[in-house]
């Protein structure tokens, strides 16, 4: 399949952004992307993150305006009990517009549902082009692939199918195969597969050996940096990925504004100067009034993960802390309880919040009360060592812009004033194929006076809509309109645009299940999911001979080793003792990770550079 097919030429490219609720919602849209991806008030995999029809509902008809899409999660394993409530949500969801559902269960594919969108989930765990071929014949009208895939295992899934590939390019990452993690279900009773993921990953672990001696102490060995893709998205277009997915639908406004700011100006770059190959999905213009900056948001420091290379020799874990410890600003002089002298490489502000790594490695933080030149006077008492590395991760003057009105999104409209034999009209068109006239009885009368400068002023003052008036065009000639007319005029041509716009709103919808595919491994394990009887009866009908249950569902119970994780994060390839290489040989085997009374055990897969996660006794 070519890089431009099936989509023909321009492929449409979507920016896809995360939002806790709808405010943030409309301020992604806002901020330039072109869909957006929020929490039902049910089994969405962020259970913080649930939203009602009628916030969803206000989301919808801003982001239609625009063009712009609402996905919603429903991405969670579903119980018997719980189908028709599912079922019902469905419904309620579709009738109030939105536009595709991004889900896991399959039970999906067996109920009684609208013809809305599925798209398959991060949680599908799609690593491999069959999986991925599968999906599409079952159904589903956009792809997520797996955060771990490089870009040239992107491509061969886009050569294999003819639906849309997203990927995530920004925000954190599951060490696990996102999906396939029974982590915090088997250890902590929470599953991330109920929208309840307790982040055992984030957990300070002790690596040891067999006999317990310990080889790491009290690092996060689990702890992933976050993902940046921001300077590889030209490769993933070519290699055919056409929604960009930024992670993080727990995250506030600041960040969502922020990030999402950068990559629409990242992908803007490359659109503008591909526009025989790529063209953006949505209308408008975003104007911001602040220069994104990735560096300024959370992160736990950046990694490109697996995009270049299946077994990259750079590091890509936050051993030292789960937190964000913000941007370097300057190392200590000198320090007494109640001020620290330092050499600074940032404008620092009162207000702020820095931190520094204790004795201990152990991140402390703290507000800084007031600055004088290079003295830090911090709001409480502490005791610096000279040397120490200081960290901003709250820059209060930003903090403070980010929290205003930092956005204005327009379409670009053009206006032509004309008479008509009842009185006047106002043609409105955009440069999206939508038009609109808006009409108004008038007697006419010869004007005393020129008219047109004065009419081309009224007509331009679009006010808060979302319309930016680039022409105007006057063939009303030399008679008298009262400029309460016009500006009349104008208002009604513009809702009037708004409704076009809105009323021929492009939905996709559910593809045709090809009841014929048959599932790449038809003897199915509690590493799919299968929770209910519509699951087991969709996976049957599609060659499944044997489906043991999830182990949410307390049927396929714990064994004394089950394995929880599968990563192609591997420790001993972070820590510098791969077994492909001599180094490998001076780290025992086997190894365990202790946190409290957890232990886990750690498996090696290097012909395939996994590492499996195991529980243990």
């Amino acid at each position: 399949m070519s890089n431009d097919t099936p989509y023909g030429s321009p492929r449409p490219i979507e920016l896809l952004a995360p939002a806790r609720n709808a405010d943030i919602a409309i301020e992604a849209i806002r901020h330039g992307a072109d869909a957006v991806y929020m929490g039902a008030a049910s089994h969405g995999a962020r259970a913080a993150a649930g939203n009602s029809l009628q916030d969803i509902a206000r989301a919808v008809d801003y982001a239609h305006q625009f063009g712009a899409r609402i996905y919603v999660t429903v991405n969670t394993i579903i119980y018997d009990d719980e189908l028709q409530a599912v079922e019902r949500l469905i419904h309620r969801l579709y009738g109030i517009g939105v536009d595709a559902l991004i889900v896991q269960d399959m039970a999906l594919l067996r109920m009684a549902l609208p013809p809305i969108a599925l798209h398959a989930s991060t949680q599908c765990d799609i690593h491999s082009v069959e999986k991925a071929r599968f999906l599409q014949s079952a159904g589903f009208s956009q792809l997520v692939v797996a955060r771990e895939l490089s870009i040239e295992e992107m491509s061969r899934i886009h050569h294999a199918v003819d639906v849309p590939l997203e990927a995530f390019v920004h925000g954190a990452l599951c060490v696990s195969y996102s999906g396939d993690c029974q982590a915090g279900f088997a250890t902590m009773g929470r599953s991330a597969n109920r929208g309840e993921c307790p982040q055992i990953c984030r957990h300070k672990f002790d690596l040891t050996d067999a006999d317990g001696r310990v080889i790491v102490a009290g690092k996060h060995l689990l702890s992933l940096r976050d993902l940046n893709r921001s300077q590889q998205l030209a490769a993933m277009l070519h290699a055919g990925i056409s929604s960009f997915k930024i992670e993080g639908r727990l995250k506030d406004a600041a960040y969502v504004k922020n990030v999402v700011g950068a990559y629409r100006q990242a992908l803007d770059s490359i659109i503008d100067a591909n526009p025989h190959l790529y063209t953006r999905s949505s209308a408008g213009t975003s104007a911001l009034t602040f220069t994104p900056d990735l560096t300024k948001s959370f992160n736990r420091g950046y990694t490109e993960y697996f995009t270049t290379a299946t077994r990259p020799q750079i590091r890509m874990a936050a051993m030292d802390s789960p937190k964000w410890i913000g941007e370097p600003v300057g190392t200590v002089i000198s320090s007494t309880p109640r001020a620290i002298k330092a050499r600074l490489t940032a404008t620092l502000a009162n207000g702020d919040g820095l931190g520094y790594f204790d004795a201990r490695n152990e991140f402390q933080g703290f507000r800084l009360n007031r600055i004088e030149g290079n003295t830090l006077f911090p709001a409480q008492p502490m005791a610096i060592p000279a040397g120490t590395q200081l960290y901003r991760n709250h820059d209060r003057l930003r903090a403070e812009m980010m929290e205003s009105d930092t956005a204005r999104r327009t379409i670009d409209v053009a206006l032509t004033l004309r008479t008509s034999p009842w009185g006047i009209a106002l043609d409105i068109a955009d440069s999206y194929g939508h038009r609109a006239t808006a009409t108004a009885t008038l007697q006419l009368s010869e004007a005393r006076t020129p008219q047109s400068d004065m009419r081309r002023d009224i007509l331009s003052k679009t006010g808060d809509t979302i319309f930016r008036v680039t022409n105007v065009d006057d063939l009303a000639g030399d008679i008298f309109i009262p400029k309460s007319s016009l500006a009349a005029l104008r208002r009604d041509a513009t809702t009037a645009l708004s409704r076009a716009i809105r009323i021929t709103h492009r939905y996709d919808y559910r593809r045709t299940e090809d009841t014929a595919a048959e599932l790449p491994a038809t003897e199915l394990t509690y590493h799919d999911n299968v929770a209910n009887r519509l699951a087991a009866d969709f996976y049957r009908s599609h060659s499944a001979t044997s489906i043991q249950p999830a182990l949410e569902t307390d049927r396929a119970p714990l064994q004394e080793s089950t394995r929880i994780m599968t990563t192609r994060y591997c420790l001993r390839r972070e820590l510098g003792y791969c077994l492909r290489t001599p180094q490998g040989r001076q780290l025992p085997q086997p190894l365990f990770l202790r946190s409290g009374s957890m232990r886990l055990a750690l498996h090696f897969d290097c012909p395939n550079c996994r590492m499996h996660v195991h529980t243990t006794k």
